[in-house]
């Protein structure tokens, strides 16, 4: 199975642009003020109707407002929600929209309870546990902490670049990669190489992954 990959946190309609005809399978938009990527409801709407079709539209969330969520779904093309707070699962299935919750990883988690509280999600995206942080800050965690077998499609993400993409994909088999400081020239702002970079690097992980017997 191919690995899919989304970047997240794009600011410039010319980067998600760029990503899009890499071959990126997702974009992330990110309406979490406090982020240095966020964007409001204007430039989302610019970037998304710059998009070529087939590519994904992911709204990131974090512990928003229900009123705040809802405007951004009348006003933006939004294909998956992605909640990367403390949402209740009540709370995610609100919007009658395809949803992905974020779980910051450390010790001691149940990866496989809160896939099945979760059990409506189109996936399970593992990130980095930070106490100060929601998400978003270029850290890794112990990938030893992933259970082999979960019941929803798992998305890898935390501290993921050009070195380590490969390496993600043989270790964990993850159903996406998502990724963003990793390939950025600065907080916000994508470098195309990078990402075109990143892009082969999981693919050649998917190409070792294809000759390598189980």
């Amino acid at each position: 199975m191919r690995t899919r990959v989304k970047i997240c946190g794009f600011t410039r309609v010319k980067d998600a642009v760029c990503a899009a005809s890499l071959g990126v399978d997702a974009i992330g938009l990110v309406f979490y003020p406090p982020s240095p990527r966020h964007v409001d409801i204007d430039l989302a709407i610019e970037i998304v109707k710059a998009l070529p079709v087939f590519v994904s539209v992911v709204a990131l969330f974090v512990d928003e407002q229900e009123a705040r969520i809802r405007e951004v779904l009348e006003r933006v093309t939004i294909d998956c929600l992605q909640f990367h707070g403390d949402e209740s699962a009540d709370a995610c299935r609100l919007y009658g929209k395809r949803y992905m919750k974020a779980v910051r990883v450390q010790e001691g988690i149940d990866i496989p309870a809160l896939a099945s509280h979760y059990h409506d999600a189109a996936g399970l995206l593992l990130d980095a546990y930070h106490p100060g942080a929601k998400g978003g800050t270029g850290s890794s965690f112990d990938w030893g902490l992933i259970p082999e077998q979960c019941a929803l499609p798992v998305v890898l993400a935390g501290g993921l670049d050009i070195a380590n993409a490969k390496l993600a994909v043989q270790t964990v088999r993850p159903y996406a990669l998502d990724v963003s400081s990793g390939v950025e020239e600065q907080k916000g702002f994508k470098d195309a190489l990078k990402m075109a970079a990143f892009i082969r690097e999981v693919n050649e992980g998917d190409r070792l992954m294809s000759i390598t017997p189980p």
